[in-house]
């Protein structure tokens, strides 16, 4: 299963602590840009920043609501991840299974 340059889009947006805390944040539902920037001791442009990794990502969207920018959980691209998660978790406990009964057929030669 190869991966698709989005996913890589996707692990690299979840691999900064900050923006993981965002889509948490988000989860919970829609808020506004500087409802979301509030938590953390950042600026507000560092905030829009790590906002706008996430959008590249397609995990986030962003709509204009008066003055303010809303932003709203997209789970599709979440959803792309976890099916590559899973698809990996289960070569490897493939992998290991074959590797216990390997090592348990050595030891049991050995006795």
């Amino acid at each position: 299963m190869a991966v698709a340059p989005d996913l890589d889009a996707v692990f690299h947006a979840l691999a900064d602590p900050t923006r993981r805390a965002i889509v948490r944040q988000l989860a919970q539902g829609d808020a506004s840009i500087s409802a979301v920037a509030e938590p953390f001791e950042m600026t507000l442009p560092a905030v829009s920043k790590h906002v706008r990794v996430l959008e590249s990502a397609g995990l986030v969207q962003r709509r204009k609501q008066g003055r303010s920018h809303v932003l709203r959980l997209s789970p599709d691209p979440m959803s792309d991840a976890v099916g590559w998660m899973e698809h990996t978790r289960a070569f490897w406990e493939g992998a290991l299974d074959r590797l216990e009964a390997l090592v348990s057929e050595e030891l049991a030669r050995d006795a």
